[in-house]
């Protein structure tokens, strides 16, 4: 089997999508090169009737290769849409129904060389200037649900900070992604996505923020007291909660959570509910020249960004955060259309903005700080008091620092200008 080199992927297909080679045939990569087993799958399929026109296929075996093998499985559908999409979603109420990671392929590959498996799609979505608007929603969709989906093996096991990170990151850009496209694509079925995203982001929240301080402010204080034993009681306490935080989290990636907002993605992706929708936007917007669209987008982002004026250092604390909340949205907006204009300017564009977020959210690190320990001084009958006074203190003056780097970089922002329109 062999990629196909443009295929589009949906959430839900084992992408990348292959094609099998004819008898005989060699791909053009092989060269004059044999081709040599690595390894294969052996195992059973079984076809069952489930109702409404629905039939399941369960591939069930072992992957194995010279020296290795594992369990692998593959369950497929087919039949009218609806009720197929009907039938995943109820199934996976109860029953562990994901979209594959990766194609038997990949896994037997990974298997052979002992590797982990390599991720099919990373980041930010990369949008071309032909698609329309609703393409364009559909495919941003795909992207990053999947990058969603990849992260959170690594966000179950909590044994890095990266894996909740990515996650957070992932539903941000896909929550972004829908406030985006709403002039054009809108209705309930996206608005109960988007609700989905924000009940597991909350979840999320609390093990990065532990996370955040024990690899920042924690590590600090580590750093410059470590004889001292009440700073040591308050990292140990911190650590407590971090593995409270993803305690609460595991259920969640483990129930039916996170495979609603799959499955929900893969019937926005195929459906399309928005263009049935009484109360959506109107039709045409939907075929609207995507350059032109962004654009759009992007103006009124900018122009809210803007609002503030060039002395920023000095705002109240509600108006610094709301500025920061119009950066942070600005980014995302600016992140997922980078690909359609000329990528140096956007390149120049996103670093100015990124130096400006990364010091609104060193400032914001005092706000969630500030929360941490009033919780821990207030379970910690008092044995805690002085060392999260230090740490709150500490965190203050790191915030008064930011606000000065965030001035700094909101003043080359303002000055270097926009990559789109231009």
């Amino acid at each position: 089997m062999i990629p196909e080199a443009d295929a589009t992927w949906l959430p839900g297909t084992p992408a990348p999508l292959v094609r099998s080679l004819a008898a005989g045939e060699m791909p053009d990569e092989a060269g004059e090169a044999a081709l040599l087993p690595i390894a294969g799958f052996a195992g059973t399929v079984t076809a069952f009737a489930l109702g409404n026109g629905v039939e399941a296929t369960l591939l069930k075996g072992r992957l194995r290769s010279v020296t290795e093998e594992r369990p692998a499985a593959r369950l497929t559908f087919a039949g009218p849409r609806e009720a197929v999409l009907e039938t995943v979603q109820t199934l996976a109420e109860s029953l562990p129904l994901l979209p594959p990671r990766a194609a038997l392929a990949e896994e037997a590959r990974a298997l052979m060389r002992a590797e982990p498996l390599r991720p099919r799609r990373l980041g930010p979505p990369v949008l071309d200037p032909a698609l329309d608007v609703e393409q364009a929603l559909v495919l941003a969709l795909g992207h990053l649900t999947e990058v969603l989906l990849w992260h959170a093996p690594a966000a179950h096991a909590g044994t890095t900070p990266e894996g909740v990170h990515q996650m957070r990151v992932a539903m941000r850009r896909l929550r972004s992604l829908l406030r985006v496209f709403r002039p054009a694509c809108d209705g309930a079925a996206l608005r109960d996505f988007d609700a989905g995203l924000k009940a597991l982001a909350q979840l999320l929240g609390p093990a990065r923020d532990w996370d955040v301080w024990l690899g920042g402010l924690g590590a600090d204080l580590a750093a410059a007291l470590p004889e001292e034993p009440r700073i040591a009681a308050l990292l140990r306490a911190g650590r407590d909660r971090r593995e409270a935080a993803y305690a609460a989290l595991r259920p969640a990636l483990d129930g039916a959570a996170l495979r609603r907002i799959a499955w929900a993605a893969v019937a926005l992706a195929v459906s399309r509910p928005w263009r049935a929708d009484t109360a959506a936007p109107e039709p045409d917007r939907r075929d609207l020249n995507l350059p032109d669209f962004a654009a759009g987008v992007l103006d009124k982002r900018w122009k809210r960004l803007e609002r503030a004026g060039p002395e920023i250092a000095a705002l109240p604390d509600a108006e610094f955060h709301a500025l920061r909340i119009e950066a942070k949205r600005m980014r995302y907006a600016a992140e997922l259309f980078a690909p359609l204009w000329g990528r140096r300017k956007a390149r120049r564009f996103l670093s100015r903005l990124s130096k400006v977020q990364d010091a609104f959210g060193l400032a914001n690190d005092a706000v969630v700080a500030h929360g941490l320990m009033s919780s821990l001084a207030a379970n910690g009958g008092g044995k805690l008091a002085w060392a999260t006074g230090v740490a709150e203190g500490w965190s203050l003056a790191k915030a008064r620092r930011a606000r000065k780097q965030a001035a700094k970089a909101w003043d080359a922002l303002l000055v270097g200008g926009i990559y789109w329109n231009q």
